[in-house]
């Protein structure tokens, strides 16, 4: 199965919660200007999603928040693997970042995910609190 559209840099765009929720299974790294979840799956090319929380801003400010993130994927797309979905959690601090320190902390956190520990969740998708 290939699923879900492709835009020009040849990631698919997550818009189910399965698939964000699929993603924060798996591993998750993070820098002052956003977060970066990656959880594996089969036979699929690599897929990509944002989220940026209302805590950031109002619905400008987030949507340019998630405008920049999505030019930093564009330029870093031949690092995303295959059969791996991957999660951009926008933080106010992207606001007024310059783009090559974006581009610097992608490229750095997708590096970091190899050595990443996956995160523990419970069934429903939600984080334990416990040891």
């Amino acid at each position: 199965m290939t699923g879900g559209p492709q835009g020009a840099t040849g990631l698919r765009r997550l818009t189910k919660r399965s698939e964000f929720l699929r993603a924060a299974r798996g591993k998750r790294v993070g820098r002052p200007n956003f977060a970066l979840q990656a959880g594996s799956v089969e036979d699929m090319a690599p897929g990509l999603g944002f989220t940026v929380s209302k805590q950031v801003g109002n619905a400008p400010e987030r949507n340019r928040v998630k405008r920049r993130l999505r030019a930093v994927a564009r330029a870093c797309a031949e690092r995303f693997k295959p059969q791996h979905d991957y999660v951009l959690i926008g933080r106010r601090d992207a606001l007024g970042a310059p783009f090559p320190v974006l581009v610097a902390d992608l490229e750095q956190l997708l590096v970091r995910l190899d050595t990443a520990t996956p995160n523990r969740h419970r069934a429903d998708g939600r984080r334990n609190r416990g040891p």
